[in-house]
């Protein structure tokens, strides 16, 4: 597995954010800057600048049209699994997670990073990419923003060993919560493929994750990237007793086609993520 230059994961990761920070404050179909003014804007060569445009292209919210340049995507049809009582639970994937640090650093928020974490621009975040592995293989790249004042004394150590909720709790007086998490089809790039060792443009799953503690504020975002090939989510669902509240039925489960649950119950939900067995 070849090893990433010091550096490198947070220059794709600003280049990465740059770009989605331009995706947001536009409008599908907008135009966004050539690769050549954003390479020079960015100060990067072009294969950085491509690497996280193709990853944007493959994520549906970049369109390359040939001769014309790159747009906005259209928007996503986005829907949410959560039931009336809120039983959402994210059972412990299976197999014996470890990790490996790939970049541990301080540094500014930037606009994308700091509007999800409430934060001004120039506020400070611990930045953190680890490579998660399962049994010793390599699983999913994670990248983690987390609130710079909440955690004066993050340890490396910490990070590559245990539970981070845990020791958040138990190391920095930080209760989280709640998290809010989306998760979609996306291809590894280049650099991926070698740090998860599949090939090029394999499939993956990119999740991202709000996290808040008890008083509602945000204490990190996360974007993660796991193989394809090896990773399942399982969702059950369970009927419940009769709704009472119209409103509440807006809108039909992901996979589930508007009807099905014709007598307008409540729906409990749980998920677990399955590790496939390697060929």
């Amino acid at each position: 597995m070849k090893a990433d230059a010091p550096g490198a994961v947070l220059k794709r990761e600003r280049v990465r954010d740059f770009i989605l920070d331009l995706v947001e404050s536009h409008q599908p179909g907008d135009a966004i800057p050539s690769e050549r003014v954003l390479c020079a804007q960015l100060g990067v060569s072009r294969p950085t600048l491509r690497a996280a445009v193709d990853e944007l292209v493959a994520a549906g919210l970049l369109v390359r049209e040939h001769g014309r340049g790159m747009f906005v995507a259209p928007e996503k049809i986005t829907q949410e699994l959560v039931s009336s009582e809120r039983a959402m639970t994210a059972p412990q994937a299976s197999g014996a997670w470890t990790s490996r640090l790939l970049e541990f650093t301080t540094i500014p928020a930037g606009a994308r990073v700091g509007r999800r974490l409430r934060l001004s621009p120039a506020a400070e975040i611990v930045y953190v990419a680890r490579l998660r592995l399962v049994d010793g293989a390599p699983m999913a790249i994670e990248h983690l923003h987390i609130r710079a004042d909440l955690v004066p004394t993050l340890s490396a150590q910490e990070l590559e060993a245990g539970d981070l909720y845990e020791h958040l709790r138990q190391h920095h007086g930080v209760h989280v919560q709640e998290a809010v998490q989306a998760i979609e089809p996306t291809v590894v790039t280049r650099a991926e493929a070698e740090l998860l060792d599949v090939p090029e443009l394999s499939p993956a799953l990119l999740f991202e994750r709000l996290t808040t503690d008890t008083t509602g504020r945000p204490v990190e975002y996360v974007h993660s990237v796991y193989r394809g090939d090896r990773y399942r989510i399982v969702s059950r669902l369970t009927l419940g007793p009769a709704l009472t509240a119209p409103s509440t039925l807006l809108g039909h489960h992901p996979g589930i086609p508007p009807g099905d649950f014709a007598h307008r119950d409540t729906t409990a939900a749980s998920t677990r993520g399955d590790i496939q067995a390697g060929s």
